[in-house]
């Protein structure tokens, strides 16, 4: 059988066969604060937490500030796609992870990295199952809005919906595979993943969800300035990974995916999105109508997607840009490239491509376990 492994290094040799300069694919540095924790300094002494008499925080938040007060238990910060430029365009990624830090998080994880992973998992479904004209996919499993819509809407369709769980689940139970007692807090534009993380399928795997303006009120209430802060750069995620963030997304990193496993696939992936759920019903409808133009669709449940998110803190066409740019900035394109991507599905216990698929109940779902 072939494994995963073999499959990252087919891939990298086919690249550097098309002239492509591979030396920084190669190149990986340790994922410290989910692989080797050890490896980091604890804070000193307890919060500092003067300040959060001035001021109103959600329970959400408090209930953050409780577990980091306590200093008891590793807590890991799991930010969204959609992070880019949220607290202000002089706090870059290396600069947020460098507050979770200073407030005592173990570290940021970004949910890119699990995008990734969730990213090669649906091309290799799409590969495994669309054979042939009349098969399709529907996607986007980042969206809470989307799926509960198909679940309980049009549930005749739910066999066209891999089983996959969202990044953000996907996160949460990879930290706590490798760290049991950690606390995972998620971090995010949407209010919809509060109810997505007491789904009971999938509950446990995020203990607290907070909004970028609650994550702000955080950084306030604990006295802690990004934007002061030093560099912390340690960028795990594709390109693929990071644009899940923005209408069209996660269809252009899973076609650009399939495109890499198989260049001469005699089906290609057709895409076709929709976003705000007045589209992504006419989109269901139509699937259901026969009236079919794609075998892939995306569906997000606000406009925009992420970045369109009910509690971000930028206008959705700015966040769009950001993301793009952050994209562009990934040293991989695709989850194949990522080392990370590789190591983290041998630290969860899956080295071949079989495996991956089919025993990766980490990555899976039961929809059949009512909300």
């Amino acid at each position: 059988m072939r494994t995963v492994r073999e499959l990252h290094r087919d891939i990298l040799r086919r690249e550097a066969k098309k002239g492509r300069d591979i030396s920084e694919l190669q190149e990986a540095y340790q994922m410290d604060c989910l692989l080797h924790p050890e490896r980091r300094e604890k804070r000193d002494g307890p919060l500092d937490l003067s300040r959060k008499k001035e001021m109103d925080v959600s329970a959400d938040v408090e209930a953050v500030l409780a577990v980091l007060a306590e200093q008891k238990r590793d807590v890991y910060a799991l930010i969204a796609p959609a992070f880019m430029g949220q607290f202000g365009v002089p706090v870059t990624p290396g600069r947020v992870r460098a507050a979770f830090k200073e407030i005592g998080f173990q570290g940021m994880v970004e949910v890119a990295v699990f995008a990734d992973i969730l990213t090669l998992k649906e091309a290799l479904e799409f590969d495994r199952h669309v054979l042939n004209e009349t098969d399709f996919q529907l996607t986007s499993c980042c969206c809470p809005v989307w799926i509960s819509m198909i679940r309980d809407i049009y549930g005749e369709l739910m066999p066209h919906v891999p089983g996959a769980v969202s990044p953000m689940i996907a996160a949460g139970r990879a930290v706590k595979k490798l760290h049991p007692d950690a606390v995972t807090v998620f971090i995010g534009p949407c209010l919809a993943k509060k109810k997505e993380a007491k789904e009971p399928d999938i509950a446990g795997a995020v203990d607290h969800v907070l909004t970028f303006q609650e994550t702000k009120d955080l950084f306030e209430v604990t006295d802690i300035h990004p934007e002061k802060l030093g560099e912390d750069e340690k960028e795990h995620s594709s390109m693929a990974g990071r644009i899940y963030a923005r209408t069209g997304g996660v269809s252009e990193a899973v076609r650009k995916t399939v495109e890499q496993l198989h260049p001469d696939r005699e089906i290609v992936l057709h895409a076709q999105t929709a976003d705000g759920v007045k589209a992504c019903r006419q989109m269901i409808e139509d699937i259901k109508n026969g009236d079919r133009k794609a075998n892939f669709y995306e569906g997000m449940g606000c406009e925009g997607g992420c970045v369109g998110g009910p509690k971000s803190l930028l206008p959705k066409e700015i966040g769009r840009e950001l993301v793009n740019w952050y994209g562009t900035e990934a040293v991989y394109e695709t989850p194949l490239e990522n080392p990370y991507v590789i190591e983290l599905i041998e630290k969860l216990g899956f080295y071949t491509i079989e495996d991956f698929l089919e025993k990766s109940d980490i990555l899976t779902r039961n929809f059949s376990v009512k909300n």
